[in-house]
């Protein structure tokens, strides 16, 4: 990968975005109905016309948008994990993140059936936040203090419980069907409504690009930071905030999506090195462009029927994830 890293990093990212761009339009053109390059081109830029036109503008654009949304907020906030924490192996699905929105998502539904989506993505939120301060309380109160290995047990462990909370509340409160149309990790049914958490997950990335800086020196040493007169608490905070917002974002987006968070990170530090300025935009295009690829693998491998787009990517996650294990936790290179 040495020879890729001494490409320059503009190079990289203006190829990256046309790769996006590429596979935005190719995801729009492909599906179950049979539309064109002709009908997506009409759909983008004519006000109406086409046979196709009422799908491509109601169903895939939002679609497309949504998943490249939440592989953004996922890959992001996986590396901000991994660089608060100093751990390889954090993920949000992996420290109790998204079981927690899952959690809280489930008992908004049976509590407040007519909640607003605006009132459910702030149940996430809340969720997203307790469940990783739950893996982290644990994580600490263990002899010997945190470590990557505990925290990944702790995390296991939290996930598991919350993960069965929320199958609980379905089953008792008779909302099962609800509660898994929300948190089956797939994009069918997405419309424009639902895209009203976008702007809160670009605020989010654009304030953790804001704080790449800090959080380069806060994943080097932490007594560096310390030195460099970094107040490492509030920093810390802050980003782990951020990450509660972009998957509690993505959860109410799309439910639990593991390993994205976990794999990406890893892919582009191998593209552009251990810099979070150079990081977390990589990030977000390469997290976007493998959230629409994996929903257009889904929705065309098996046309007219779908594959779980959580399927897909833990078919291609675990893998990763056990080879990173065998590697000591090391970012390819």
């Amino acid at each position: 990968m040495n020879k890729i890293q001494s490409i320059p990093f503009s190079i990289k990212i203006i190829l990256s975005i046309l790769t996006l761009i590429l596979v935005f339009y190719l995801s729009l053109t492909f599906g179950a109905a049979e539309t064109t390059f002709q009908d997506v081109w009409h759909a983008i830029f004519s006000i109406s016309g086409g046979e196709y036109y009422a799908v491509l503008r109601e169903i895939r654009f939002p679609r497309v948008i949504a998943a490249f949304f939440v592989g953004s907020a996922l890959a992001v906030s996986g590396a901000i994990m991994q660089g608060v924490t100093r751990n390889p192996l954090a993920d949000p699905g992996l420290l109790g993140i998204t079981a927690g929105a899952n959690a809280a998502l489930a008992c908004t539904l049976a509590a407040f059936p007519s909640s607003s989506y605006l009132g459910i993505i702030f149940a996430c939120f809340i969720g997203a936040g307790l469940g990783m301060a739950i893996v982290f309380s644990i994580g600490a109160s263990i002899r010997g203090g945190l470590s990557p290995f505990k925290l990944v047990l702790a995390g296991a462990a939290v996930s598991a419980f919350l993960q069965a909370l929320a199958d609980g509340v379905g089953i008792l409160f008779h909302i099962s069907k609800d509660v898994s149309m929300w948190t089956a990790g797939g994009l069918i049914g997405t419309n424009w409504h639902a895209l009203i958490v976008a702007p809160i997950i670009l605020i989010g990335l654009a304030v953790s690009i804001g704080f790449s800086k800090q959080l380069t020196i806060l994943s080097l040493n932490q007594e560096l930071a310390i030195g460099l007169g970094q107040r490492t608490k509030t920093i810390k905070i802050l980003l782990l905030g951020l990450v509660v917002i972009l998957a509690g974002s993505a959860v109410a987006l799309v439910g639990n999506l593991a390993f994205i968070g976990l794999m990406i990170p890893h892919i582009v530090r191998g593209l552009v090195g251990s810099d979070y300025r150079f990081i977390l935009p990589m990030s977000i295009v390469i997290g976007g462009l493998f959230m629409i690829l994996a929903d257009l693998l889904g929705r065309t491998m098996n046309a007219p029927f779908e594959t779980p787009v959580v399927a897909i990517i833990s078919i291609i996650g675990l893998p990763f994830f056990l080879l990173l294990v065998r590697k000591g936790g090391r970012q390819f290179e």
